[in-house]
């Protein structure tokens, strides 16, 4: 059991001490930073379980909860890589059992934050004008070349159907 997620442990940090009398507090972290705002960077650093209350008060239950979470979590993660090389939507399924896992479990809220932080990086450096243009005149040569190609291929051995139509 992970202990950031046992709420008991959290009762047992001892506390920040308070500033003296006369001292002057200052929060030095401004408001917002790169179009992160304060709430939104204190919603990133909380991490742990998201298990109610009543489960987190019984170490039993809280544990079964997380088996249970496991169990739930393993089995969309498995059936996302089932679906990688079958029909249906393999990747979004894992993330989905990836999800699952991260409403109890640390490690899998920081590979989600990770993978979000990397999708969001791929889809500004995509819509960046350069690259779309790039993008663009490669899929074009590329299409040219295969048109090129099969133009070669038709001209040199003709179409043939697989059934005879003359007859």
């Amino acid at each position: 059991m992970n202990a950031e997620s046992d709420a008991r442990d959290e009762a047992a940090a001892p506390a920040a001490p308070a500033p003296a009398t006369g001292d002057v507090t200052r929060d030095v972290t401004p408001d917002v930073t790169e179009g992160v705002t304060k709430d939104d960077a204190k919603a990133e650093r909380e991490l742990g379980s998201r298990a109610p209350g009543f489960i987190k008060a019984s170490r039993a239950l809280h544990l079964s909860w997380q088996v249970g979470v496991f169990v739930v979590g393993l089995a969309v993660v498995v059936a996302g890589i089932i679906m990688l090389p079958l029909p249906g939507p393999g990747w979004l399924v894992i993330f989905g059992g990836m999800a699952i896992w991260a409403t109890e479990f640390v490690w899998a809220q920081l590979v989600l934050r990770w993978t979000r932080r990397k999708v969001t990086e791929a889809a500004q450096k995509a819509l960046d004008p350069k690259v779309r243009r790039r993008n663009i005149i490669l899929t074009v040569v590329g299409l040219v070349i295969i048109a090129v190609l099969v133009g070669i291929y038709v001209w040199k051995f003709g179409i043939a159907m697989p059934w005879k139509i003359r007859e």
